[in-house]
């Protein structure tokens, strides 16, 4: 692939992540509190995540080995933390997941498709595209590269904390809803979801590419629409106990 192919292809995704924020404020992803038979056919949810999300934590694998560059320190740096991140969503996360709950295998589906070609669009531009020297080995000395790596720490951070919280919100055979309230659900009822959009900015400023500043427009693309519709479902399930006025939906402060 071209440098010029590559940029339309990045282009394309943009306006695809853009025509599905917009589409998630009117059709709710049918899984996890917006579970739908309508999506059709399901699996348990712990195996349709690893199904999922897996793919790209492989494809990331291969693109780096095949590549020529796959002994480039800056690069094997890149490629750690974002198999770091989907070794953590792949195989840790799924199966800290409490009770039996689905997830359909068209979201599923969904998912793999989208991973394989965030892994096109990461792996390519690091291992394919970008230019041999565009990552010197005083790259780690880059003020980019410093503080795109503390924001992704800090994102990963974030949503791990997140994860647990809303995990340990009820007791094995607690049947009852629970507002979360600890770490950053202080200020965003969507925690989890604002540090994963935290990562991937930060791995868009350590990466400094367009294709890492892609994944972070999907990330809020797909995660945007629906940190607002729980934020609808808390207002009505949790009324004045959800302070409206200090906790906002997935960006503290703002929105």
């Amino acid at each position: 692939m071209t440098l010029h192919t590559f940029n339309i292809f990045l282009v394309i995704m943009a306006i695809v992540a853009l025509v599905v924020f917009v589409s998630l404020f009117f059709v709710d992803a049918g899984y996890g509190k917006f579970y739908d038979k309508k999506w059709g056919p399901a699996v348990n949810n712990k195996l349709g995540w690893v199904l999922m999300e897996s793919p790209v934590f492989f494809a990331m694998l291969l693109l780096w080995w095949f590549s020529d560059r796959r002994d480039d320190l800056v690069r094997l740096a890149f490629l750690f933390l974002f198999e770091l991140h989907y070794i953590q969503r792949s195989f840790v996360f799924p199966f800290r997941m409490r009770g039996n709950s689905v997830m359909p295998l068209s979201i599923v589906l969904m998912g793999v498709t989208f991973n394989l070609l965030n892994a096109m669009m990461q792996g390519g531009w690091i291992f394919y595209i970008s230019p041999v020297d565009y990552y010197g080995s005083n790259w780690f000395f880059d003020p980019r590269f410093i503080a795109g790596f503390i924001i992704f720490i800090i994102g990963m951070f974030i949503n791990i904390q997140s994860d647990d919280i809303i995990r340990n919100l009820r007791k094995e055979g607690d049947t009852n809803h629970y507002l979360p309230k600890d770490g950053m659900f202080r200020y965003v009822t969507s925690a989890n979801y604002f540090g994963e959009v935290v990562e991937w900015v930060g791995f868009a400023i350590l990466t400094w590419s367009w294709a890492g500043a892609v994944f972070a427009l999907w990330t809020f693309a797909n995660l945007g629409p629906r940190a607002a519709r729980i934020y609808d479902k808390y207002q009505v399930e949790f009324g004045d106990e959800l302070d409206t006025k200090k906790v906002k939906r997935i960006i503290p402060f703002i929105y």
